[in-house]
């Protein structure tokens, strides 16, 4: 993984266990988001607009619909962020 995709993996894993109260330890990047860490539709939401706020990306809620593991919001957010 590269240093960017590290960066927002970090910063992933400090809102969720901010905002969720979840173990540290769970947040890996196959960890899947609704199954594994039981995030419902209303706390993607909460996650989404975090992440947007932190990383300064800009995302439309379908994209962010199509993530289903960590890795696949660090994937996401990485591309995106690269293009700007």
């Amino acid at each position: 993984m590269n240093a960017q995709k590290e960066k927002i993996l970090e910063q992933i894993k400090t809102i969720l266990v901010d905002l969720f109260e979840l173990d540290e330890a769970a947040i890996v990047p196959e960890a899947k988001l609704y199954e594994d860490l039981d995030i419902d539709s209303i706390d993607a939401v909460d996650l989404l607009i975090d992440l947007k706020k932190t990383i300064d990306v800009d995302i439309s809620s379908e994209q962010f619909n199509d993530v289903k593991t960590i890795q696949d919001v660090v994937d996401t957010f990485a591309e995106l962020s690269s293009k700007e």
